[in-house]
């Protein structure tokens, strides 16, 4: 993905210490429009924790404000954009890090790059990327082999058996990231539950703990939080030691331990990997999901797409960018459920956005929710219509905010490839369904998630 364009854990970061430096002549950014402090030593944090998300208090800030939107957080002032037109003239395309995997790095402590500059940055992030597309092209038949078991499952299931999509889509991720991230004997479930456990405690306090400040006011959170952290660089630690005895070189991690990284940033990197690799894609497949239950008519056009494209056989790795639909699909499936809501950067150079200077090193947030249903941009915004893709204004916008194009974020390329072995697998055995009455309400934090289970039946399809 373009290096602004993830996720929210690039505004986390400020909670956690990131550098910022600002010129606060007043109690605006730059005279920019937008919100006082209401404390003077949280800013407006109190006001984002009110809304549940920040998403929900960008939603609420542009619509006072505009497009281009201040607040604070303590004492330092923030830029928010929230319409395409402002992005555009924000973004440089030609940015080498990547905002995501570096603000997770800084969230989790962790170094970006190799420690010697903007060269080695761009060879560690190549040697990420390479990592994630050998182990694709290497284990690409377990990929098949997890996602026909699940369908092979809920095939056995009576049609009226309500299937738990949040449970079963999260273990899917699990044992596909933790099997070709760090090798076979993750095939094991029992060292898949064990890795469940740390990874759950460390997204949820991450997504949640710090953007509220609650983790710090809690010493028994932010203790399990920090020995689940620790049990998981452990475990990292420990696979990297049993995967340089193995000749077998399949998995991602083999692939940075042939390279020139350190220990510890290979761990490091599996880390970053594991961890947001695992909750985007089972959220994507989640998504997709619910939505394409809720549309027969999308369902059959990518029944039919499948169909003509593999026939009977097995979807491929070279067969995939002939699923145009499939794409639609994805996309409108990230755009429509806000999948990253917010992402940010801080200002390299001194910058404008229409009249607006924007500093050196102001941090500026990308309120990608409130841009991805801005009906400036897209028509009938809250609509499920993976078919306004076609357009090619549309696929600019979307290739703009950094979803879709050669500069998407490999763990985003990742998920959609998981996505789409799974929906090839099962749109052509089975009908989904919705469940009556189910209202879905989204949580907003880094990653857009169902506030609670979310459910839908199975038929076959005839």
């Amino acid at each position: 993905m373009l290096d602004f364009a993830i996720f929210a854990v690039t505004f986390v970061v400020i909670l956690v210490g990131a550098v910022l430096y600002l010129y606060p002549s007043s109690r605006r950014a730059s005279g920019i429009p937008g919100l006082n402090p209401t404390d003077e030593k949280d800013g407006n944090l109190q006001d984002i924790v009110n809304r549940g998300s920040l998403h929900g208090f960008l939603v609420g800030l542009h619509q006072e404000f505009g497009p281009v939107a201040s607040f604070w957080f303590g004492g330092r002032p923030v830029v928010s954009l929230g319409s395409v037109h402002q992005l555009r003239q924000h973004i440089n395309p030609n940015h080498t890090t990547d905002s995501f995997e570096t603000m997770l790095k800084s969230l989790l402590g962790y170094q970006s790059g190799m420690g010697g500059g903007a060269t080695e940055t761009v060879i560690r992030k190549k040697v990420y990327e390479k990592a994630i597309d050998n182990t694709l092209k290497s284990n690409f038949p377990l990929v098949l082999e997890l996602a026909e078991q699940l369908v092979g499952k809920w095939k056995s299931f009576p049609e009226s058996q309500h299937t738990p999509l949040c449970a079963h889509l999260l273990g899917l991720a699990m044992k596909t990231v933790t099997q070709l991230a760090l090798g076979e004997s993750f095939g094991d479930d029992s060292k898949v539950l064990s890795f469940r456990k740390n990874h759950d405690v460390i997204w949820s306090e991450i997504g949640k703990g710090y953007l509220d400040g609650s983790l710090e006011k809690s010493s028994s959170r932010k203790g399990n939080y920090e020995k689940a952290l620790s049990e998981m660089e452990s475990m990292l630690l420990s696979v990297l030691k049993e995967r340089k005895a193995q000749k077998k070189r399949t998995a991602f991690v083999d692939t940075l331990l042939q390279s020139s990284l350190t220990e510890r940033q290979v761990m490091e990197d599996c880390m970053v990997f594991t961890l947001a690799g695992c909750v985007i894609a089972a959220n994507l497949c989640i998504w997709a999901l619910h939505f394409l239950s809720t549309s027969e008519e999308v369902q059959d056009k990518l029944y039919k797409e499948l169909d003509e494209v593999l026939g009977s056989d097995p979807v491929s790795l070279d067969k995939i960018p002939q699923l145009k639909y499939c794409q639609q699909v994805l996309n409108e499936t990230v755009r429509t459920a806000k999948l990253t809501p917010v992402a940010a950067r801080l200002q390299g150079v001194e910058g404008k956005v229409d009249q607006h200077v924007i500093p050196k090193e102001a941090l500026v947030i990308y309120a990608l929710g409130v841009v991805l249903q801005d009906s400036d941009t897209w028509s009938t915004p809250y609509r499920f219509d993976p078919d306004r893709f076609e357009e090619e204004s549309v696929e600019k916008s979307f290739c703009l905010l950094g979803f879709s194009g050669n500069q998407t974020c490999p763990e985003l390329r990742f998920a959609y490839t998981v996505a789409t072995v799974l929906l090839s697998a099962l749109v052509r055995q089975l009908k989904l369904h919705p469940l009556k009455g189910q209202v879905v309400e989204v949580r907003s934090q880094l990653v857009s998630t169902p506030k609670d289970e979310t459910w839908l039946t199975v038929s076959g399809r005839r």
